[in-house]
């Protein structure tokens, strides 16, 4: 995996939403240097890249991959008739600057949400070519990373179970977002606020918890923010899963509910 090196600061914040037209602006990117490549999926500016990414829809050329987050790493597929040979992907696995990473719902919406500094974690030799990207850069705020998480550092081969210390499927970022922005920021169980509390370095923080139990979880499962995801704080995430199927969040509430100190 490509370490992440001292480099200008990042321009962008993970989570917010960027037309091309505000990138060329942050980078006072020329305008003949502007359009072109930027609107072919991906490109490389002076030393940095930057990829368009389609999530759950066809690209305006028409063609349609199954672009998606598995956890918080995203997998990724390039043009119709990309090879791993190519240059220009050598090169985004071994970049010289960043990897900036950006991707939308709705190809007809010319706004993109920031995903992050990414390196490329596991690739594939077809065509199109097939990378797995993470989001590790130290220097960036993902809220969808817990702070005590642990993952197994060993890259995982095509059809191979992925294990992790945490629900994968709590890692989500845009099932994470749309969870939070039904429900809110406050803990489903005990209401606590993480901005209520600590002012501005509280601010949008806390966990997300899956309600189904994974051995109810079939290979294809498609989660629903909705049904499947709650807010909770951290203390209450670890309390709900201190017994195996874990607590239901009504459970957890009686206990709260019913234990008085002496």
């Amino acid at each position: 995996m490509e370490q992440f090196t001292q480099m200008q600061q990042i321009p962008f914040t993970v989570g917010n939403s960027y037309t091309r037209k505000d990138i060329y602006r942050i980078l006072n990117v020329p305008v003949e240097r502007q359009k072109g490549n930027w609107n072919t999926g991906y490109n490389k500016y002076e030393r940095d890249w930057f990829i368009f990414c389609g999530l759950n829809t066809a690209g305006r050329t028409g063609h349609s991959y199954p672009n998606r987050f598995v956890g918080n790493d995203l997998d990724w597929y390039g043009n119709t008739h990309s090879k791993l040979s190519q240059p220009s992907i050598q090169s985004m696995i071994e970049p010289e600057g960043n990897m900036y990473i950006f991707t939308r719902e709705d190809s007809n919406d010319p706004h993109f949400i920031y995903r992050g500094n990414a390196r490329a974690k596991q690739f594939f030799d077809t065509t199109p070519v097939n990378i797995v990207w993470e989001f590790n850069d130290p220097d960036e705020n993902h809220p969808e990373i817990l702070a005590e998480e642990v993952v197994d550092p060993e890259k995982y081969h095509e059809g191979a179970v992925r294990q992790v210390t945490v629900n994968i499927y709590e890692r989500n970022p845009d099932a994470r977002k749309k969870c939070i922005d039904h429900y809110g920021l406050n803990c489903g169980v005990c209401g606590f606020n993480f901005y209520a509390t600590y002012g501005e370095i509280g601010k949008d923080f806390i966990h997300v918890h899956h309600l189904v139990p994974l051995h109810e979880i079939k290979d294809e499962y498609e989660i629903d923010p909705i049904k499947d995801l709650r807010p909770v704080c951290p203390n209450c995430h670890a309390m709900l899963h201190k017994r195996r199927p874990a607590y239901t969040i009504e459970e957890l509430k009686q206990i709260m509910g019913s234990y008085r100190h002496p």
